[in-house]
């Protein structure tokens, strides 16, 4: 047998080439797992982006228009809900009537009286031509309106006028005017009241003549024979002597 120098090596690598078809293997088949894991990653990944999209979207509220907002929430502050406690109110008791004497029963032809009737009770219908009512009113007290009308027999006469003093103002302005005063007169000829009848225009004119007009004495008004308190009207001119 032939030695072999230890300068001298088999030519190609004969234990490289032995493994090479073996380490060729492995490696393709570690690249093709690779590969398959990472592809089968991410279908899987958007596999379940998928499913996480169409649960979204089942629960969710599409908008088209304005009007789909609704109205913005509210930010004013609700008063506290108060518990308010129901009463507790007993049911009426229906109890077994119980017997009364004979005395305490209503008849059976007792008569009540119904709203017309007592209305006639207390305002009794006054016709002329009822001798049998009496109306009890002092006529001393009895004062008519202003616009009430009084027949009369003679008006009240004027028998003692008292001239207003005319008012300071008005005349050195150069004012004139008429007053109209209505006065009512008592049964005894006094002004118990006064008022104007028509204004002149000018208030301290007026007020003038108001106020003396119970100053004045009239004879008094005549209904029937008798006196009377009336109302009557009179005029109070102002005017500048020249």
């Amino acid at each position: 047998m032939k030695k072999q120098s230890f300068l001298y090596s088999p030519y190609g690598a004969y234990e490289m080439k032995s493994k090479y078809q073996r380490n060729l293997g492995i490696g393709t088949l570690s690249v093709v797992t690779l590969v398959a894991s990472i592809i089968f990653a991410t279908w899987a990944y958007a596999a379940m982006q998928d499913q996480d999209i169409e649960a979204y979207d089942a629960s969710a509220i599409v908008i088209k228009t304005v009007a789909d907002l609704g109205p913005p929430p509210s930010i004013a502050k609700k008063p506290p809900q108060v518990k308010v406690e129901q009463l507790e109110v007993a049911a009426p008791k229906v109890g077994i009537p119980k017997p009364v004497a004979d005395d305490e029963v209503l008849d059976d032809d007792v008569v009540l009286a119904t709203k017309d009737d007592l209305a006639e009770i207390i305002a009794p219908d006054i016709t002329a031509g009822d001798d049998d009512i009496v109306i009890d009113i002092d006529e001393d007290d009895y004062l008519p309106s202003a616009d009430e009308f009084i027949p009369v027999e003679n008006l009240p006469e004027m028998i003692h006028e008292v001239v207003p003093k005319y008012p300071r103002l008005a005349q050195q302005a150069g004012i004139e005017g008429t007053v109209w005063v209505k006065a009512l007169v008592s049964k005894n000829g006094d002004v118990l009241k006064a008022q104007v009848g028509k204004s002149s225009g000018t208030t301290s004119l007026d007020d003038a003549a108001v106020e003396t007009a119970y100053e004045n004495k009239f004879k008094p008004g005549i209904q029937n024979g008798r006196p009377i308190n009336v109302w009557v009207t009179y005029k109070v001119d102002f005017k500048l002597s020249n």
